[in-house]
C-alpha cells in the first residue's frame, strides 16, 4: 500500500494544480457565458481549439520522451539539456517560420491579426517551459509545479474579472489609459491578453531554471528521443481533432451561434475533465518510475479499479444536479439548447481517462506507434461520425462521436495491451461500476430532472452500493 500511496499523495498534489485552475475557469465560464453571446463565445472557443493544435505540434512529445528517458538515464542533466536545447531551437524556427508566412497561418486559423499575435505570444512562451515542468514533475517537485500552475491561473483570473466586469462597473477606478484603449464591443480579446500575460509571468518564474545545466546536446539521444516521441505527437493531434474538430465542424456546417452554445454546456463536464487531467498528471511519471518493480502491474490494476470507481460516482453526481450545475455555471439561457449533450460527454471523457490508464502498455515497451495508430483510429471515427450526422441529427453528434472515439480507442488499447504487458485488470468490478453508474445517471437525465431528492437518493444509492463492494479495502485503508 506505500507505494499506492505516495502516487495517491502525488495525485492529490498534481490534482490540486490541475482542479484549482479548473474550478476558477469554472467561475470564468459563467463570467464569458454571462458577457459574451453564444457567436462571440464561439471565438473565443476557435481561438484555443487551435492554441491546443499548436501546441502538440510544437511540442512533439518531448514532454513524454523526457518522462521515459529521465527515469531510466545515469546522465539526466543530459537528458534536460538535451530536450530544452531541441525545443527551444525548434520553437525558434517556428517563430521565425510565422513571421514569414504570417498570411498563410492567419488565414489558416482564420482569426483577427492581433488575436493571432497574442495566439503565437502564447504558443512561445508555454512551449518553452515544458521540459522546466516536465522537469519538477520528473524529479518528484510536486509543490512548486502546483505553485506556479495556480500562479498563473489567478493572474488569468483577476486580469478576466478586471477587463470584463471592473473596467465596466467601476471607470472611475480605473486609470484613464486602459479607459482610452477599452473596447467594449471587443471583449473577446481581453480573454487572451489575460493569457498572454499569465504566460509570460510564468516563462519569467521558469527562468532560472533554464540554466540549471551545462550547455550538452546529445545528436543521439535527441535522435532516442525523437523516435520515441513522434508517435506521442501524431497521437495527441488525433487527441485535438478528437476534442475540437466537433466544435470547428459544428460552426462551419450549423452556425456560430450553436457552436458557441455546444461549446458552453461542454464545460460543464469540467469535474470529470478535472479529475482525468490529475490523475494523467499524476499517474505518467509514477508508471515509468515503478514500472520495475515486481508488483508494478498489479498496483497499476489496482490504480485502474480505483480510477473508475470515482470517476463513476462523480458522473452520477453530476448528472443527478445537473440542472444546478448548469444554473451556476452557465447563467445566460441561449446556451442551454445543447444541454442533453452532457451526459454523453461525461461518459466520453470517463472512457479517455481509462484509456489514459490502459496506455502504459505501449509507454513502458516503447511501442508509442501503437498508441499512435489507436488515436489515428479514433480520429477516423471521429470525422466520419461528424460529416455523416450532423447534417441528420445536428449538435447531438458530434457528441456521441466523441463518445464512439474514445470508447473504441479504450477497448482497443486494452486488447493489444493484453498481448504485448498484459495487466491483470478486475474487469468484473470494472464493468459492473461502469453499467450500473451509466444506468442510474440515464434514469436520473432522462425522468428526474430537477428532482433534487431523487437525485439525493441516487448519489446515496450508488456510495452505498462502491462501500459494500469495497467494504474490506476500505477497512484495512483506514487501519493504516
Amino acid at each position: 500500500m506505500g507505494t499506492l500511496k505516495r502516487f495517491f499523495q502525488d495525485t492529490i498534489i498534481y490534482g490540486f494544480a490541475t482542479v484549482l485552475p479548473r474550478l476558477m475557469n469554472f467561475i470564468l465560464v459563467g463570467l464569458h457565458t454571462a458577457t459574451l453571446s453564444t457567436s462571440s463565445y464561439s471565438d473565443n472557443t476557435t481561438f484555443y481549439v487551435w492554441a491546443a493544435f499548436f501546441n502538440v505540434l510544437l511540442t512533439y512529445g518531448m514532454e513524454t520522451s523526457f518522462f521515459r528517458f529521465f527515469s531510466n538515464s545515469k546522465e539526466k542533466d543530459t537528458v534536460f539539456s538535451t530536450a530544452f536545447i531541441a525545443l527551444t531551437g525548434s520553437t525558434v524556427l517556428f517563430l521565425i517560420g510565422v513571421l514569414i508566412f504570417q498570411d498563410f497561418f492567419i488565414a489558416l486559423v482564420d482569426l483577427p491579426v492581433d488575436y493571432f499575435y497574442i495566439l503565437f505570444g502564447i504558443l512561445v512562451m508555454d512551449t518553452l517551459v515544458v521540459v522546466p515542468f516536465a522537469y519538477l514533475r520528473a524529479s518528484n517537485r510536486p509543490i512548486k509545479f502546483a505553485a506556479i500552475k495556480i500562479i498563473n491561473i489567478v493572474i488569468v483570473v483577476l486580469l478576466n474579472f478586471y477587463f470584463l466586469w471592473f473596467v465596466k462597473e467601476f471607470p472611475s477606478l480605473t486609470p484613464q489609459i486602459i479607459l482610452d484603449n477599452y473596447k467594449n464591443a471587443d471583449k473577446v480579446k481581453y480573454i487572451f491578453i489575460a493569457n498572454l500575460a499569465a504566460s509570460a509571468v510564468t516563462f519569467l518564474i521558469l527562468l532560472p531554471n533554464f540554466f540549471r545545466s551545462k550547455i550538452d546536446f546529445s545528436v543521439l539521444l535527441f535522435k532516442q528521443m525523437w523516435r520515441y516521441g513522434w508517435p506521442v505527437m501524431v497521437a495527441g493531434i488525433a487527441f485535438v481533432i478528437n476534442e475540437n474538430l466537433d466544435k470547428l465542424l459544428l460552426k462551419d456546417m450549423l452556425s456560430e451561434s450553436v457552436m458557441g452554445a455546444y461549446a458552453g454546456c461542454y464545460k460543464l463536464a469540467v469535474f470529470m475533465t478535472i479529475f482525468v487531467q490529475a490523475f494523467k498528471m499524476g499517474a505518467e511519471p509514477f508508471f515509468f518510475n515503478h514500472a520495475q518493480q515486481a508488483n508494478a502491474k498489479k498496483t497499476y490494476a489496482q490504480i485502474l479499479t480505483y480510477f473508475v470507481i470515482f470517476g463513476c460516482l462523480i458522473m452520477v453526481s453530476l448528472i443527478s444536479f445537473i440542472d444546478i450545475f448548469k444554473e451556476l455555471l452557465i447563467r445566460n439561457e441561449d446556451y442551454w439548447i445543447t444541454i442533453s449533450i452532457v451526459p454523453i460527454i461525461l461518459l466520453a471523457n470517463l472512457f479517455l481517462g481509462i484509456y489514459h490508464n490502459l496506455s502504459v502498455w505501449y509507454k513502458l515497451t516503447d511501442k508509442t506507434r501503437m498508441g499512435m495508430y489507436i488515436s489515428i483510429f479514433g480520429a477516423i471515427i471521429t470525422i466520419v461520425l461528424n460529416f455523416v450526422l450532423i447534417p441528420v441529427i445536428g449538435f447531438i453528434a458530434a457528441a456521441w462521436a466523441t463518445l464512439a472515439a474514445y470508447g473504441s480507442m479504450m477497448l482497443i488499447s486494452y486488447f493489444l495491451g493484453r498481448r504485448f504487458y498484459p495487466v491483470p485488470y478486475d474487469l468484473k468490478k470494472i464493468g459492473f461500476y461502469l453499467l450500473i453508474s451509466i444506468g442510474i445517471s440515464a434514469i436520473s437525465f432522462l425522468y428526474f430532472r430537477e428532482n433534487y431528492l431523487a437525485g439525493t437518493a441516487f448519489v446515496t444509492l450508488f456510495l452505498l452500493i462502491i462501500v459494500a463492494v469495497e467494504r474490506k479495502d476500505l477497512k484495512q485503508i483506514l487501519k493504516r
